[in-house]
């Protein structure tokens, strides 16, 4: 079996450098389809958080329950049709005014009695309250009741008795759970009440509206009172004047001596009988409205029990939740994903460091029980035919040849950090390798974990620390795995690793001498961060790969290594990434 046959129609992940002078990509679709694969879940966790917060909220809010009346005021305004209209909306916006006065609202919470309900005099104000006060720049201390600014003045000026500091509280509250507003352009105006209960919500609204025409009454019975006061004194003073002018008249008239100043005396008396007798009428009628006022307005629909809650709105919070947590959590994906530096897509090692190609490997590693060498040591006389390939080890084991074909033949695989998997990448390349019919030897040389050697031959007594001391040691150390395939285990370690000692060149054991007989050599190194082997042994080699782990490795630290091993004299090769989603395949 031949490498054309294994690999035709194979070809390697190949990401050249950009030739765009470093200017940033456009962004298309590809790309945010990936960053949708790749944050999805913070999307979607912050998502659930925010939406958790809001049926945190519904569930422990309290519900509020809304209840309207409708008044229709009577505007007394007289003038051109341009004039009624002002004096109209003037007249009305008055009303409006009357109706969220002091002493209609403080009125409705005696009557009701909401100073003694914890509803309406709880001051210590809740989270939403303390939220909305700081927005709006207000103070949320409770150690101070509201202040009722009366026409008589500022009652919080003076010291408060505990009543009316709770009665104070109540009027406070119920204000700011009252809605008072005109209907369009008409002359109907509705009182809204919020309240916890619907009882609670239809008996605000419908004595606050009760409350309010009692004080428009008042308001006239008392305007009705000071023109009567102010009638009855003219009348006093119409009187006087009418007495006088009789008897002046009464008094002329018994010696009459010029009949012009008879008719000037007549006429003054009658027209101060005239005028008497008209303002006792208008005080006759003032009095009447006193004792029988007609009110502005009246009630055409008094408040009805509502069938469901007005607030928390369930629907619109749990839609606002779930927007603003898209779109923090979307941002948090970008920001994330911006400050990435891990690992996550072949171009950001092969853009960087200049590499020929980077090759993508996925978590199919159950394909072995949990490590390729078991297969190997398993099952040495089974048919390659069934031998599983991990996705993405056929494009790389392709590179790989097409490299031994070039005559570079000693390859060493060595990881940024430990747990990336180069060892098994190591062996699966020298398997492919044998199996496409070249003459493989797979080293193990990672002196900080031998895993392969553990793996594949853990009761062998020799091994490369061995072979090293004693050349001709490598036809019993080298043990057959398949005809075309030898392994070379690490052996027995002491004070000095075997890669350090191959970078001396002064061991029994050549590499040169080696590529005699084996077509292809891997060497399994330790991992960069813990060993200084890659440093010793790569400038002996033909070329070295470099394998990462996909969303653990940093690009920062992948640089770095592929760097510090330029400057002793290694060939990079190419890189690896390992453990790669297998969406990432396609």
């Amino acid at each position: 079996m031949t490498s054309s046959t294994i690999f035709s129609g194979v070809s390697p992940i190949s990401l050249p450098p950009a030739t765009n002078g470093g200017g940033n990509s456009p962004l298309t679709l590809r790309d945010m389809l990936f960053f949708l694969r790749m944050r999805w879940l913070w999307i979607v966790v912050t998502t659930m958080v925010f939406l958790a917060m809001a049926a945190c909220y519904l569930l422990t809010a309290v519900p509020t329950f809304v209840a309207s009346t409708q008044l229709v005021i009577f505007p007394q305004v007289s003038g051109s049709e341009a004039q009624r209209a002002f004096a109209e909306d003037a007249f009305i916006e008055g009303q409006l005014e009357i109706a969220r006065s002091s002493d209609v609202i403080g009125q409705t919470v005696r009557v009701l009695d909401l100073d003694s309900d914890p509803e309406f005099v709880d001051q210590q104000p809740s989270l939403q309250d303390r939220a909305k006060n700081w927005l709006m720049g207000t103070s949320s201390q409770v150690d101070t009741a509201p202040q009722e600014t009366t026409g008589k003045g500022t009652r919080g000026a003076q010291p408060q008795t505990e009543e009316e500091r709770l009665q104070d509280w109540a009027i406070a509250t119920l204000l700011n759970m009252i809605e008072i507003r005109r209907i369009g352009s008409s002359t109907i105006i509705e009182i809204s009440a919020a309240a916890s209960t619907p009882q609670r919500a239809v008996d605000i609204a419908d004595t606050l509206a009760r409350q309010y025409i009692q004080k428009n009454i008042a308001m006239k019975a008392d305007a009705s009172r000071q023109y009567s006061d102010w009638l009855e004194k003219f009348i006093k003073e119409q009187q006087r004047g009418l007495a006088d002018s009789a008897s002046a008249l009464s008094t002329f008239t018994s010696n009459p001596r010029d009949q012009f100043k008879l008719a000037e005396l007549q006429s003054a008396t009658d027209a101060r009988r005239t005028l008497y007798e008209s303002t006792l009428t208008q005080l006759t009628e003032a009095k009447q409205r006193i004792t029988y006022p007609v009110s502005d307005a009246t009630i055409v629909s008094r408040a009805t029990l509502p069938l469901s809650k007005a607030r928390p709105r369930s629907t619109l919070i749990i839609a606002f939740a779930g927007a603003v947590g898209l779109g923090v959590g979307l941002g948090l994906a970008i920001i994330r994903h911006a400050g990435d530096r891990r690992i996550i897509r072949p171009h950001q090692i092969a853009e960087t460091n200049g590499l020929p190609f980077v090759t993508l490997l996925s978590r199919s590693m159950k394909a072995r029980n949990g490590h390729p060498a078991r297969f190997l040591a398993a099952g040495t006389g089974s048919s390659t035919a069934a031998y599983p390939v991990i996705p993405g080890m056929a494009e790389l084991s392709a590179t790989v040849v097409g490299l031994r074909r070039k005559r570079r033949v000693v390859i060493g695989v060595v990881a940024v950090d430990p747990g990336s998997g180069a060892s098994s990448i190591a062996c699966e390349l020298a398997v492919l390798s044998s199996i496409s019919g070249a003459h493989t030897l797979l080293i193990d040389a990672a002196a900080q974990k031998s895993s392969l050697s553990k793996s594949i031959a853990p009761n062998s007594s020799m091994g490369l620390v061995d072979v090293l001391d004693n050349g001709e040691l490598i036809q019993t150390a080298a043990l057959p795995l398949t005809p075309t395939l030898k392994f070379l285990p690490l052996g027995k370690v002491e004070a000095v690793t075997p890669a350090i000692r191959l970078s001396s060149r002064r061991t029994q054991l050549s590499f040169a001498e080696l590529k005699k007989e084996f077509d292809a050599i891997f060497v399994d190194i330790s991992a960069f961060s813990t060993s200084p082997d890659a440093n010793a042994i790569a400038p002996e080699l033909d070329g070295v790969l470099v394998v990462t782990s996909h969303g653990r490795t940093s690009i920062d630290d992948t640089t770095r290594v592929i760097e510090t091993m330029r400057n002793v004299g290694a060939e990079i090769l190419g890189a690896i990434i390992n453990h790669a989603p297998k969406s990432m395949q396609s």
